[in-house]
């Protein structure tokens, strides 16, 4: 739906004709001058919401009217960049904008913006911190649940409290890098997240565990305060070693194919802090043991240990002191430096060549890194086995330069992560976000569950007897990556049923040309023969609708002749509602999914139909549409089979256009008057369901089509 102001008052306005020329010019008139979104913004067509956000900060503290009085046209400069911020930085618009261009959006986006001040202190605070990891809606739950402990920081842009901590939070982000994650979510762009989870304050700071109940930080927000209460959730033991358990405890890790770290504390030299030691068993859980051996009480032991003063030593599976080079000695006592310097010292994730890759991927689930460099994974992968070994799901590592047949034939070109899920070499699926643990994990978890491939020329269902949804997406794209959990998850529901694939369009590009895709994400159902187009909300529910109505339309398409066979020439008594649409409007798309969920609502009560304006122009025009989308009820007098009534609400979603369409319905149910309520009711041999409403009641005005359903 677009928007106009009038006095401070928004007002709904449809999407005219004369509106669309308009806007067909001004996109003319925008790409001759070169001003596409993603030229104004000065980012590539791949940019992340972050890199986007980045970008139009830069030119909002160059561009503002409020930094250039004397420029009568700085206004109309900023609203075109400011517009072009509101569109790319959300996920469904962004991909209405690559598929359609402007007359695909409604007029509403950018129409207004914040002072220069706010973009100056307020917008966008961490985005420049590499140590804080900015949450949203898409990739707050993987993360969380992750396994990694996280510390959120929950705020709003123009809280002031939020500012004030803002320095203290970058500090302690410092301190606990790499301890556990720390993160930030901006409740202002993440109003039904912060919403979801509770938050009625800011800042609202909360740590969390998967499987737990998140905690809430009520105290001081100093960073030793925050550090504090943080390390309380770091359970990993640390052990004091000593003559009576040191060999034991030692030989039973390595038995385990795990090492210790040891910190060595004596009267002279350097040991590891109490906190420095808990943070690295922390950061280690899992691949190494972390101990500390008291030197001034146990000094014939640290002597056997060749330990004369305070050190730190990495002892690998195996290792002996009189085997050279076998044990690893440390020079620092940051813990940053330690993690890295014992991550780079373990072994290798194990390496899959052409010879065993068929064989251990036959019945075994796996998490497989591609190279294709001299350098293996980053050492940061090794940690996947640990979060991994819960879920049975193994994990390796395959060298493409060494083994390019074997990565060819997978179509994989540049590295990446994938899940085989135990079903064979052909069954797989790629990874396609962020390149952080948490975000694998969580892909992992989710795709050994899920029943999505990831198709190539040789698998793609373009003549399978079986039903196929295919998502034909770019790896670049935010709104396709977003999509991807949700392909998941419905998967999942329709196992059995559907079978679902992605197929990457920057590989693929003939294949994806064959099937005229020009819009990512394009998700498509391929039934035998035939191909429909999914249109609506990327997420599950909205693809198990969409699927649904497939199986069992409940909106009759409708041409010119149809519609005069079908509406035009309706039985006495039967009552249409029809949708006039273009596929290209906004408004149109918002309500395609509302529209079939109306239809399933009145079914057995009122038919329901649509036209596409774009593949009919000529009959819409012939029937006085002039504007999109156009909802008309044609009533149950066949005698009067042109007259129409249109649909002016503001909303447009099922509940509305439910009650609006009834209530053109005859009633079945009476209204009864203090007369005829003694006469009819108490008085009479019927039996009575009575509503007692008030006209001015909500609920009861929102409970009369079910009542008149009830009577019927």
């Amino acid at each position: 739906m677009g928007y106009k102001i009038i006095r401070g008052v928004l007002w709904p306005v449809r999407l005219t004709l004369p509106l669309m020329f308009i806007f067909a010019v001004l996109l003319v008139a925008v790409c001759a001058e070169g001003s596409d979104y993603y030229e104004l913004l000065g980012v590539s067509r791949e940019a992340t919401t972050r890199e986007i956000r980045q970008a139009f900060k830069k030119l909002a503290l160059t561009m503002h009217p409020d930094k250039n009085p004397g420029d009568s046209s700085a206004h109309d400069k900023f609203l075109k960049v400011n517009r072009a911020y509101e569109v790319l930085k959300d996920e469904d618009l962004r991909k209405k904008y690559d598929k359609y261009g402007e007359k695909g959006l409604d007029e509403q986006q950018g129409g207004r913006y914040e002072s220069w001040n706010y973009y100056r202190y307020d917008f966008g605070i961490y985005d420049d911190d590499l140590e804080i990891i900015t949450l949203d809606s898409g990739d707050f739950e993987a993360a969380v649940n992750s396994g990694e402990i996280w510390f959120v920081n929950f705020y709003f842009p123009r809280c002031s409290h939020c500012h004030q901590l803002a320095p203290t939070w970058r500090e302690f982000a410092k301190e606990m890098d790499g301890v556990i994650r720390i993160g930030a979510v901006n409740c202002g762009d993440n109003n039904h997240l912060c919403r979801r989870k509770g938050i009625n304050s800011y800042p609202s700071l909360y740590i969390y565990r998967a499987g737990q109940k998140p905690e809430k930080f009520t105290g001081e927000r100093n960073k030793d305060n925050l550090v504090r209460f943080s390390m309380q959730f770091i359970t990993t033991a640390v052990t004091e070693l000593w003559q009576g358990n040191v060999f034991a405890e030692i030989e039973n890790a390595f038995s385990s194919g795990l090492g210790w770290l040891i910190t060595f504390c004596s009267d002279t030299g350097d040991c590891l802090e109490p906190r420095t030691r808990q943070k690295l068993a922390g950061m280690l859980d899992g691949l190494v043991k972390v101990g500390w051996m008291d030197c001034t009480v146990q000094q014939q032991l640290c002597d056997s240990f060749q330990v004369t003063s305070g050190a730190t030593a990495l002892f690998p599976p195996g290792s002996a002191l009189d085997k050279q080079g076998s044990i690893l000695w440390l020079k620092t006592l940051d813990s940053r430096e330690i993690y890295n310097q014992v991550i780079d010292h373990l072994p290798d994730l194990e390496l899959l060549t052409s010879d065993s890759f068929k064989k251990k991927l036959a019945h075994h689930r796996w998490l497989i890194s591609f190279t294709f460099s001299d350098r293996s994974a980053s050492s940061e992968y090794k940690k996947l086995q640990v979060f991994l070994r819960i879920d049975h799901i193994q994990v390796g590592r395959v060298d493409c330069l060494a083994d390019s047949e074997l990565c060819q034939s997978l179509y994989i070109h540049k590295p990446c992560v994938a899940v085989f899920k135990g079903l064979g070499i052909h069954d797989f699926e790629i990874h396609h976000g962020k390149d952080v643990l948490y975000n694998i994990v969580g892909f992992a978890r989710d795709s050994v569950r899920a029943h999505v491939t990831t198709l190539r020329p040789d698998n793609f269902p373009s003549n399978r007897k079986e039903p196929w949804l295919v998502d034909f997406f770019a790896p670049w794209c935010p709104p396709c990556r977003a999509l991807l959990p949700e392909l998941r998850k419905a998967s999942i529901q329709l196992a059995g049923q559907m079978r679902f694939g992605t197929l990457d369009c920057t590989i693929h590009h003939d294949l994806c040309s064959t099937y005229n895709i020009q819009a990512y994400p394009t998700t498509v159902v391929f039934n035998g023969s035939s191909v429909h187009e999914y249109e609506g909300h990327h997420s599950a529910d909205g693809i198990l609708e969409f699927i649904q109505d497939l199986v069992n339309p409940s909106v009759v398409v409708l041409d010119a002749a149809s519609f005069k066979e079908k509406v035009k020439g309706r039985a006495e008594g039967q009552t249409w509602a029809v949708d006039f649409y273009a596929p290209w409007c906004g408004p149109c798309q918002a309500m395609m999914p509302e529209w079939r969920r109306m239809a399933r609502m009145v079914s057995g009560q009122i038919l329901v139909g649509s036209v596409d304006c774009q593949r009919f122009q000529t009959f819409c025009q012939s029937q006085g549409v002039r504007a999109y989308p156009e909802v008309r009820l044609y009533s149950g007098n066949s005698r009067q089979s042109d007259r129409y009534t249109s649909y002016n609400g503001w909303h447009r979603d099922a509940h509305s256009l439910r009650a609006w369409a009834l209530s053109s319905l005859p009633r079945a149910s009476v209204d009864l008057t203090p007369e005829s309520f003694k006469s009819q009711v108490l008085s009479g041999r019927d039996h009575w369901v009575l509503d007692f409403y008030a006209p001015w009641c909500g609920p009861c005005q929102h409970f009369a089509p079910e009542f008149e359903i009830l009577a019927r």
